[in-house]
């Protein structure tokens, strides 16, 4: 039942916290974002994007490794644009992790860990975004305090969002039990264990840390970038502060392609910080454009099979049945000589 009904909510969360942005601030805002992207900030979102990409795919082969499946950097990368652009075009915003894990699982043999790898992979970035976070929340606490105050207006509105939490809590501890206890024990032993291999160990966790922290840093001057081409005079001092917080919001799994809490976390987070509540919609929605751009790439490794496929049938099918070029030119060769030699023949 779980199963069935949270995909559903969390669209509907998604649709919902988008429809409230727009009633609230108008569809302007989303418009103003489209329009002041160009050339530049296009070129600025490829480099950045093949950077946090390359650093991302590092750290799973890192994971992978570990626990014992092959992966090479490259197919890591071109798997990692892949999921990228499925990310960004699929509702939830994690289906093309799913596609990466199963896909990679099939290649090793061992779909289970191959997820496991991947979801690894993926806490780890978000355990250094969780920790800036919380950097932040201490730092800055009239920014948090203040958007606390927009997130919780009133009581009635924490009292529902307690009980929805409570509701899910208790969704899911009926479906595990009707799954068996033995059975939640030995997957929650054999993660237990995974975690200690992939991310705890002595030559994993601090190349995991560093190229974590190094794609956070990317994902961060994407969003600077955002800013400036949105508009936003203020100093990068200023602006940091709200785009950590709103790239920790937008880990969580109520998006449609991303989009969603993103843009409520900006749109909050520039108006508390008094960079304008309108300026953080502009800047999320040109961020979100942005990361669909420098997930481009991803349609060149979803056409190459194709691109491949059609090649080989293309030279194949010129070609006699059961033969190939190697085979085609040694014919060539067989026949041309055999000519000149009845040429030589009847000359003399």
């Amino acid at each position: 039942m779980t199963r069935r009904i949270w995909p559903w909510l969390r669209l509907l969360i998604g649709v919902g916290i988008l429809g409230a942005l727009v009633w609230r601030m108008g569809a302007t805002a989303f418009v103003d974002g489209l329009r002041v992207i160009d050339g530049g900030s296009i070129l600025a979102a490829l480099a950045i994007g093949l950077l946090t990409t390359v650093f991302s795919a590092w750290r799973w082969c890192l994971v992978a490794r570990r626990l014992g499946l092959r992966l090479p950097l490259a197919k890591a990368v071109s798997d990692y644009y892949r999921a990228l652009l499925l990310n960004a075009v699929l509702p939830a915003g994690v289906l093309g992790d799913v596609d990466r894990a199963v896909r990679h699982g099939r290649r090793t043999g061992d779909v289970g860990r191959g997820v496991r790898a991947v979801v690894l992979e993926r806490a780890a970035g978000q355990v250094v975004v969780l920790a800036l976070g919380t950097a932040v929340l201490l730092t800055r606490p009239a920014l948090v305090s203040s958007m606390a105050g927009h997130f919780l207006p009133s009581g009635a509105v924490l009292a529902l969002v307690l009980t929805a939490v409570a509701v899910l809590v208790l969704l899911g501890a009926w479906a595990l039990r009707r799954r068996g206890a033995s059975r939640g024990r030995r997957a929650f032993a054999a993660g237990l264990a995974d975690v200690r291999k992939g991310l705890l160990a002595r030559g994993t966790w601090p190349g995991v840390i560093l190229l974590s922290a190094a794609g956070l840093v990317g994902h961060v001057a994407l969003f600077l970038v955002a800013a400036r081409v949105a508009g936003s005079p203020a100093p990068l001092a200023a602006l940091v502060p709200p785009t950590v917080l709103a790239l920790l919001v937008m880990g969580l799994p109520v998006n449609i392609g991303g989009w969603g809490p993103r843009e409520a976390a900006s749109t909050l987070a520039f108006g508390a910080a008094g960079l304008g509540a309108g300026q953080g919609l502009a800047t999320a929605v040109v961020y979100g454009v942005l990361t669909l751009v420098a997930s481009l790439p991803g349609v060149v490794v979803l056409a190459l099979p194709g691109i491949r496929a059609f090649a080989d049938k293309c030279r194949w099918t010129a070609s006699p049945a059961g033969t190939g070029p190697g085979t085609m030119a040694s014919q060539w060769y067989r026949t041309s000589t055999s000519e000149q030699g009845s040429q030589d023949g009847v000359g003399a």
